[in-house]
């Protein structure tokens, strides 16, 4: 038996980015009054309606981008969820020392995850 690599590890490529939004949408779940307060401090309006969309965005497009099933569609759908939640929660220029850096951490690893997404819509069209 032969082992196609280039699709396996394309499985385990949307594996690994799916997963870890459901991962975070999970744990979303978990901190929902803490981010909600976070958000609605931040000026953005019904944050707690807001959250929980951005939950099930998180969730769902997760589970589909592991699942192969409209991957293109639940890649740009998690991209414009990272331009929209990247400067929200890792707002590194309002902040110094330590949590600074923890936020740059953070930018930039959203950064690198829409980079893994717009390689996967390219993947699959």
């Amino acid at each position: 038996m032969s082992v196609d690599l280039p699709s396996t590890l394309l499985f385990l490529g949307r594996l690994l980015l799916g997963g870890a939004f459901v991962f975070a949408g999970l744990r979303n779940i978990q901190n929902a009054a803490f981010l909600t307060g976070l958000m609605a401090a931040r000026g953005v309006p019904q944050a707690r309606l807001a959250l929980w969309a951005g939950i099930v965005l998180q969730i769902i497009a997760g589970v589909l981008v592991m699942a192969g099933l409209w991957t293109a569609i639940a890649c740009m759908v998690l991209v414009m969820f990272l331009v929209v939640a990247t400067p929200m929660f890792h707002n590194f220029w309002d902040h110094q020392g330590p949590d600074r850096a923890a936020r740059i951490n953070g930018f930039v690893g959203n950064v690198a995850l829409s980079g893994g997404f717009l390689t996967l819509i390219a993947q699959s069209l």
